[in-house]
């Protein structure tokens, strides 16, 4: 993004600022023992606030559905592949896994999703940077882990990949594959050199899955996906709740006018809460 920022304004100083996160230095515990995924940004959202950095730069699916007062998210750039992914020990597919595959992955989310699909398999928590998450295929003696799309293509590990699983097969995060530019709401010169980075499509597609997490509350510690694509002129939008055990898992789907993504996300939260998804809700805040 700073490189990007560099290229379309030319003669702008860009001085990049690296900011450890609780996410970051927390890695013997799992997110949701931890908090969620909002200990990703905490620290930089709070250097935004006080003015130590002007522009941050998040993973969309790191930010909980409520943006701190005094900050909001003036961009959203070209989304990367927003599939999940799996490396496995051999090459092979889920589908050719053997009965009781050990697979990795530190998400509720991709784990209960695999459970239904797979209930055999044995998922083993991780934590850890890409290369830490691969490597534990050979020190846990893994099957296999599952991993975001995005991240390998970024780092151009896509070789390594033994499959891109479909939405149909694993609905991904809310906001994954997508980046999050946050500025200060007051700083109209962030804005202005920020701007030019936006993507529309990836915009509309995101808000609508952001309106569909904070219809449902946002900040709960549940397993939730949903996933956006304008087809056309029309809007498809998928949602998914689910049980911390995997037991019970509510995903429906619905589509709409490409310009009412926010409103789709809204009416898909109320479908899932009526069907199960309040009471999923309400027992994960005990």
């Amino acid at each position: 993004m700073a490189d990007r920022i560099r290229e379309l304004r030319p003669g702008t100083e860009v001085e990049l600022v690296t900011i450890r996160t609780t996410g970051d230095v927390v890695q013997d515990a799992s997110l949701a023992q931890i908090g969620g995924k909002g200990l990703f940004i905490k620290e930089i959202e709070e250097s935004l606030l006080k003015g130590a950095v002007d522009i941050a730069v998040h993973s969309m699916k790191d930010l909980p559905a409520e943006i701190p007062e005094g900050l909001e998210i003036a961009a959203v750039p070209p989304r990367e592949d927003p599939r999940d992914v799996l490396i496995s020990r051999d090459g092979r597919e889920l589908d050719r896994m053997p009965t009781g595959a050990r697979i990795g992955t530190g998400s509720l989310r991709r784990g209960i999703q695999l459970k239904n699909r797979m209930p055999a398999v044995a998922i083993v928590p991780l934590r850890g940077n890409l290369d830490t998450r691969i490597r534990k295929i050979e020190t846990e003696n893994l099957d296999g882990v599952i991993l975001a799309a995005a991240g390998l293509r970024r780092m151009g590990w896509e070789a390594r990949i033994s499959q891109f699983i479909p939405v149909e097969t694993m609905l991904p995060a809310v906001g994954q594959g997508a980046l999050g530019i946050e500025i200060r709401q007051a700083d109209k010169r962030a804005r202005e050199a920020v701007i030019p980075l936006h993507d529309p499509l990836s915009g509309r597609e995101v808000g609508a899955e952001r309106a569909f997490l904070k219809g449902l509350g946002g900040g709960c510690q549940l397993p939730i996906a949903g996933f956006a694509k304008l087809i056309g002129k029309r809007l498809v939008l998928e949602g998914m709740v689910g049980s911390p055990d995997g037991r019970t898992m509510i995903r429906r789907k619905v589509e709409g006018a490409a310009e009412d993504g926010e409103g789709l996300g809204e009416k898909l939260a109320g479908i899932i809460l009526a069907l199960g998804g309040r009471d999923l809700l309400e027992g994960s805040a005990l």
